[in-house]
């Protein structure tokens, strides 16, 4: 009596490996992406607008394009002064005159990006 055993490797495990892991990334960052959406302030809708992920080779990013401010309500902002670009001073609607400088109060941070990575860092 005898016993032959036989392992066949299919040579498309690399491939499907693969793409698990992009379909899992892919799912896991819509979901990252929808929770950011989801505690960002809403003034505009720029913020929000520009919010995106995207999965290349592996990789899942998870972020903001476009919208240079998006640190400032992401960490907030010291205490600082606002001079003009183009003009010689600063005027808005109610000011009862023009100024060469104002000193900006600083902006409180609104966190809105690390939180929703935090929420899903379990599943990684």
């Amino acid at each position: 009596m005898s016993a032959d055993y036989r392992v066949v490797v299919n040579h498309g495990w690399q491939g499907w490996v693969r793409n698990s892991v992009t379909r899992y990334l892919e799912k896991l960052g819509r979901e990252i992406q929808s929770d950011m959406e989801r505690m960002a302030r809403v003034r505009t809708g720029r913020l929000r607008a520009g919010m995106y992920h995207e999965v290349n080779r592996g990789e899942l990013r998870v972020g903001v394009r476009n919208v240079p401010y998006w640190s400032t309500v992401e960490f907030g902002s010291g205490p600082h002064i606002i001079k003009p670009n183009t003009k010689k001073a600063l005027h808005w609607p109610g000011a009862r005159h023009p100024v060469n400088q104002v000193l900006h109060p600083g902006t409180p941070a609104q966190p809105f990006m690390r939180p929703a990575l935090y929420k899903r860092r379990g599943r990684l």
